[in-house]
């Protein structure tokens, strides 16, 4: 079985794949400090209540945009499932041409969904992904990643508006019953809700008339099934198209997983 692991800004998450189905999925929130040996009680409890055992794992995978966190999560697939983890970075077999001007700044994030919406949907599309920011990945119809765009995401949007504004409260996100609020909270809400909705719907038109192309649009992220309920521009909803990315890229490089042989040492920085 493959064990993925996707560090975000907000959210680290591991999950089980066996082939055919993703058995389990969990989430932490990101904390560099968090140790291997924190990671392990917390996650091979969780595993083995979903009735799988560590030792059936045989292939790990990172995928992560905070560096910081990276030697903690290598430690763990090296000493709990005595693996040498990949890493979803420009070392690997991809299968994606990037055709920007830096292609080292892309992150894996953006990566793995350009590269796991390929495969599953075909381009020319637009992945809209619905995260700590929010990001359009755009692929065009050679199977290229060409570019996007970025946003500040929804959450840091509402903290933003809290922080700034003495008599405006922090929120919580959900779809308002009308456009017009009748209250702070309310208007605060559809504020959010509808001004994402805009902004979606405004940049993802621009991208196909600057391409000059029927695209195929795939919103992901954990709040693309709230928003969806507002727009009719989704053509397919993939919450976890960022977890297949990283499975499609351990599949595409399975020669390269190799057992970690011997003891893991208390002081590695190789990382």
């Amino acid at each position: 079985m493959l064990l993925v692991v996707d560090a975000g800004n907000t959210n680290v998450v591991f999950a089980i794949h066996d082939g055919q189905n993703w058995r389990g999925c969990w989430r932490i929130s990101t904390d560099a400090q968090r140790t291997s040996d924190e990671y392990a009680v917390w996650l091979l409890s969780l595993i083995e209540r979903c009735g799988l055992k560590a030792d059936e794992v045989d292939r790990t995978i990172i995928g992560t945009v905070v560096p910081a966190a990276l030697y903690h999560l290598r430690r763990l697939c090296r000493q709990y499932f005595r693996l040498e983890p990949l890493i979803a970075n420009t070392n690997l077999d991809w299968g994606l041409p990037i055709q920007v001007d830096t292609p080292s700044e892309v992150g894996a994030d953006r990566r793995l969904n350009g590269l796991a919406a390929q495969t599953l949907f075909g381009g020319p599309l637009v992945v809209v992904d619905f995260g700590t920011a929010t990001t359009f990945d755009v692929v065009n119809g050679e199977g290229a990643f060409c570019g996007g765009t970025i946003a500040p995401g929804i959450n840091l949007s509402i903290e933003a508006l809290h922080q700034a504004a003495a008599r405006l409260p922090r929120i919580s996100v959900g779809r308002p019953t009308s456009v017009i609020g009748t209250n702070t909270v309310t208007a605060m809400r559809s504020g959010i809700f509808w001004g994402y909705v805009g902004l979606v719907e405004g940049i993802v038109t621009r991208i196909a008339r600057e391409m000059d192309a029927s695209l195929t649009v795939i919103a992901t992220g954990g709040l693309a099934p709230l928003f969806s309920e507002g727009t009719t521009l989704f053509d397919h909803i993939a919450p976890e198209l960022t977890l297949d990315g990283l499975r499609l890229l351990a599949d595409r490089n399975a020669s390269r997983q190799v057992p970690v042989s011997g003891s893991v040492p208390f002081t590695d920085h190789s990382d």
